[in-house]
């Protein structure tokens, strides 16, 4: 009995020291994994715990802005009121908005788009009800706000541009992301946050933009905020500074005013530098920045006169006479005519079983090249044509900068087209006509042009160098803005005495009696302009016409009938400085419509040069008189 007993206790002994020395190796190696966690690991863990905590976010910089020559603000960041409202703690959000709407105009679609926004939701999220809150609906929310609970007026940033539609076309817009737009870049799917759609703002949108801020939040285990930890801003975007003379483009604007499509382009022939760009009719930036409407929108897309587009660079004419100079250039490089060389109009000239018209129904009579540009014949150049061919004539319009884009630091710029032989058989299919190169010749047919281009040929014509017009002071490239060093252009290669030849034709257009534009000419000694006309025919004219009611004046025509209006000068004639080009669509005459805006506006540029000059030089002699007599600066002081 004993020794049973004896080895039931042994048994028992054995299997109890067993199952401690398990214990024992279990509890080893948790408290050797808690050492591993809380001591060796801690740091790591910490770590993870912290980012379960602290959220970082990132916070919108502020955008670059844009300013004119002188430093003028062109496109600025306002600050921007919005109501948000936050479902949790609102009893009943359709009550609070139906308030609300009694206080500041909401209207039933916003009521409804804030609605299904806050079912989308969780329920502590801030949902927009409206943006760009006036300071007197601020303090009347602000007022009312026992009876809004769960509102939220909160301050933000909208770009804004001063100038409204006067800037428009060159400057362009900002507008929210679209989802094409997306390139991985977080700062774009930030709520709320634009970018540039057109012009100067799209073009230097990466400088503009800035670097973002960031900042680090606590919250809890939904994602609510709970407080704000530490915040850093972002660095604002670059400042852009245009060449733009704001009073200049104020000016040129309120000359097209009166036009139902038109533009105009004012440059120094010198540096290249566009001093106004305008085309008309315009739209309001700013109507985009907040969000525009359907209807407003409708209302921009389908208005006849294209308000939306920049018809100074994307807009193609047929440019008309304004063609000739590079015709006679071409023909005096090519040796086949001499400028004394005389042509007779008769009025017209046959080619095969075709009759080609000068617009003087009588003719000209006999025509040397200085003559031809002053009267504008077309016979003239229908003959010249012939011995030049059109591809010569191509090849100086090229040189001239026409039927290719400018450079100019704006979107969508079209090239123009100058044709060719092999252009029409690469393009058409089909050989090239003789009686195409006539039609060409006086800037009809297939011959297309911007105002930009033909502003950008009169400032080759005036200096002789290859001017390439540019819209910003400095370089502005994502990383960064750096100086524009003083561009030296290179000579055209063209004969100087032959471009001095064309520049006194056309100083002959504006300054000598019986030329087509002397009406329109500057008649202020040291400021007179050189200048040619050009008329750009939009229908065909039959000979039946001809024949029975004669061709039909523009003013009884419809509208989009009319012949377009063309003018492009340089000034002043002694010392050119400026160059201008002005297309009037469906304007009617050159000389007549479009001759006298160019002329405004070159005397208006020479006149706020002069005028600042002389600020100049006053400022510099009082700097002076302060030098010598040091005391004056203390005088009136007590």
């Amino acid at each position: 009995m004993w020794h049973r007993d004896s080895d039931r206790f042994r048994l028992f002994t054995r299997r109890a020291l067993m199952l401690g020395a398990g214990k024992g190796v279990l509890l080893t190696g948790l408290a050797a994994r808690m050492y591993y966690l809380q001591v060796l690991e801690s740091d790591r863990y910490q770590t993870l715990a912290d980012e379960n905590r602290i959220s970082h976010r990132l916070l919108p910089p502020p955008r670059g802005l844009v300013t004119d020559r002188f430093g003028i603000p062109l496109a600025v960041n306002r600050q921007n009121y919005h109501i948000m409202i936050v479902r949790e703690q609102t009893p009943d959000v359709r009550r609070t908005l139906e308030v609300l709407d009694q206080i500041i105009e909401l209207g039933p679609d916003t009521i409804e788009r804030v609605e299904r926004d806050v079912a989308r939701r969780r329920s502590f999220v801030p949902v927009t009800v409206r943006d760009n809150l006036t300071w007197d609906e601020v303090a009347r929310v602000g007022v009312n706000a026992p009876d809004l609970p769960g509102l939220i007026i909160d301050a933000g940033r909208s770009r804004d541009y001063p100038e409204g539609p006067h800037l428009a076309h060159t400057l362009g817009y900002v507008a929210a992301v679209s989802e094409k737009e997306l390139t991985g870049d977080p700062l774009l799917e930030l709520p709320g946050f634009t970018i540039g759609k057109s012009g100067i703002e799209k073009v230097y949108d990466l400088a503009l933009r800035g670097t973002a801020g960031t900042s680090q939040v606590e919250v809890n285990a939904l994602g609510r905020v709970i407080r704000e930890l530490e915040r850093e801003e972002g660095d604002s975007g670059n400042t852009v500074v245009m060449t733009l003379d704001l009073e200049l483009q104020r000016y040129a604007n309120q000359r097209l005013s009166d036009k139902e499509s038109a533009s105009a382009v004012v440059m120094d022939i010198h540096s290249g530098e566009v001093l106004a760009l305008s085309s008309h009719p315009t739209y309001d930036p700013n109507a985009f920045t907040n969000g525009i409407s359907h209807k407003l929108w409708n209302s921009l897309v389908n208005n006849q006169y294209a308000p939306l587009s920049n018809k100074a660079v994307n807009g193609t004419y047929a440019p008309g006479s304004t063609f000739k100079m590079c015709v006679a250039l071409a023909g005096l490089e090519a040796g086949i005519i001499s400028p004394n060389q005389k042509f007779f109009c008769n009025g017209h000239l046959d080619l095969g079983n075709a009759r080609f018209h000068c617009w003087k129904r009588g003719g000209h009579g006999w025509m040397n090249m200085h003559d031809s540009i002053k009267h504008s014949c077309d016979v003239y150049y229908y003959e010249i044509s012939q011995k030049i061919g059109i591809d010569r004539i191509a090849a100086m319009a090229h040189k001239l900068g026409l039927g290719e884009d400018t450079g100019i630091d704006l979107p969508n710029e079209r090239n123009g087209l100058i044709p060719t032989k092999d252009w029409k058989e690469i393009q058409l299919g089909k050989r090239w006509q003789g009686g195409e190169t006539l039609i060409a010749s006086i800037g009809q047919g297939y011959v297309l042009a911007t105002p930009l281009q033909l502003c950008t040929m009169t400032a080759r014509l005036a200096s002789g160098k290859a001017v390439r017009p540019h819209l910003t002071r400095d370089k502005v490239t994502p990383d960064g803005v750096t100086s524009r060093e003083v561009e030296e252009f290179p000579e055209l290669q063209v004969n100087r005495a032959h471009l001095a030849r064309v520049r006194d034709a056309m100083n002959g257009v504006t300054n000598e009696l019986r030329g087509t534009g002397y009406r329109a000419r500057i008649d202020i000694k040291g400021m007179e302009m050189a200048g040619k006309s050009g008329t750009s025919q939009v229908r065909r004219i039959t000979m039946r016409e001809r024949q029975t009611t004669g061709v039909l004046d523009n003013d009884v025509l419809p509208w989009k009938y009319r012949d377009h209006a063309l003018f492009v000068a340089f000034a002043p004639v002694d010392n050119p400085r400026y160059a201008c080009a002005v297309v009037v669509e469906h304007g009617g005459g050159g000389s007549s419509v479009a001759g006298p805006i160019v002329r405004d506006l070159l005397q208006k540029a020479q006149e706020l040069q002069s005028a600042r000059q002389g600020i100049s030089a006053a400022n510099q002699a009082n700097s002076a008189s302060l030098r010598r007599n040091p005391a004056q600066t203390n005088q009136g002081e007590g």
